[in-house]
């Protein structure tokens, strides 16, 4: 008879990446996903791998978690590369980080000086030094900060890659096939974890597992067994797709006060992305719309002349702290990475390694210790 299986909840990149780390060490690892693999919230990402740009004043743990990912980016790439056959298209240019009057130029000199004190490599630049680099910029800019280590992927080509070598390598990938409820072990180890899953002809089965990763995202509230899991809410993000056409040709990301921008390689132009608490509202609204091309044309006047080729909103997972999830569950057997918030695509790399070495040698590294989904415990 054949050990339990390594269960995964959830495809996207997270959930992916896990699965692709643990079947190239040789598990037998199966994958459910409710809906298709990688179009929840790492489709509709933008693929900015940014903790220089967007660091917060009071979240240097996950900062040193960002940093470590964005450091493991380029070997994480060219591996998976190589396992897909497929091209992640990770940009290596720096990103800008802009104001456009003297009031968020003030906010911008706050944050470039805690930047240095934490050893950041950021660079000041006067608006003329900003225009020469990125002739694309606003004349009027007020100042702009240039963080030469902040990249972006492609996330989309991302999500195809890891699915293919999650595949490649052995994995076994169910979509169309919900959880509703997960079943933790017992203390002494001699009854598995288990899943109970649902397919398309509603018949549910229970699938017992060596161990289960829930990698569900906004999901994860959804699923039965996890009661003591910290909660995870939908922060809705809404995005413009543009169509970037010579002369105009944005080489950099770009952030502003009121919007980035993020050039892709294949000619789209990515512009996000509002943050708001609506639950699982989905509707892609005038307002959100207008709020992100205004803060564009302010940093970057020229995308009024381009065409707008889509727009959506998705639903970033987030926990009560805006940190991720990642750990034992406090339920043998049941193990947590979602809760991602902004820094799914991001951190893919670290979390995917970190999770499979606690699935396989029983181990938390201290990369993870302080995201403890037993954290908030009073």
């Amino acid at each position: 008879m054949r050990e339990p299986p390594i269960v995964i909840i959830g495809a996207g990149t997270v959930g992916l990446a896990v699965g692709w780390r643990l079947a190239e060490a040789g598990e037998r690892v199966v994958l459910f996903e409710k809906e298709r693999a990688g179009r929840g919230a790492s489709w509709q990402a933008a693929g900015m791998l940014a903790p220089d740009a967007e660091i917060g004043f009071e979240e240097l743990e996950l900062y040193a978690l960002s940093r470590e990912s964005l450091r493991r980016w380029p070997a994480f790439a060219d591996e998976l590369e190589d396992a897909s056959g497929q091209q992640v298209d990770l940009r290596t240019e720096g990103t800008f980080v802009v104001a456009d009057d003297p009031d968020s130029a003030n906010a911008l000199r706050r944050l470039f000086e805690f930047q240095k004190e934490q050893g950041l490599g950021v660079d000041w630049l006067t608006p003329e030094a900003a225009l020469e680099r990125e002739p694309f910029l606003a004349p009027r800019l007020a100042a702009a900060v240039f963080a030469p280590s902040d990249h972006q992927v492609d996330n989309r080509r991302l999500v195809q890659a890891l699915r293919t070598a999650f595949e490649r390598a052995g994995g076994e990938l169910h979509e169309d096939t919900p959880v509703p409820s997960v079943h933790p072990g017992n203390e002494g180890g001699n009854e598995p974890p288990a899943v109970t899953t649902a397919g398309d002809d509603g018949n549910a089965e229970r699938v017992e597992a060596r161990a289960v990763v829930v990698a569900a995202g906004v999901g994860t509230r959804d699923i039965d067994g996890l009661e003591e899991a910290p909660a995870v809410r939908p922060v809705k993000g809404q995005m413009i797709e543009l169509k970037a056409k010579r002369p105009f040709a944005l080489e950099h990301v770009v952030r502003g006060p009121d919007a980035y921008l993020a050039p892709k390689s294949d000619g789209r132009l990515l512009v996000g992305a509002t943050s708001e608490e609506r639950g699982f509202d989905t509707r892609v609204t005038a307002g959100g719309l207008f709020e992100l091309l205004e803060g564009a044309r302010q940093v970057v006047p020229g995308v009024d002349e381009l065409e707008v080729t889509g727009a959506w909103a998705g639903l970033r997972p987030a926990a009560r702290d805006n940190a991720p999830l990642l750990g034992e569950s406090g339920r043998p057997g049941i193990v947590m990475a979602t809760g991602h918030y902004r820094h799914g695509v991001l951190l893919t790399p670290v979390t995917a390694d970190e999770i499979a070495h606690l699935v396989l040698d029983g181990e938390t590294s201290h990369w993870i210790e302080a995201f403890s989904p037993r954290r908030f415990l009073a």
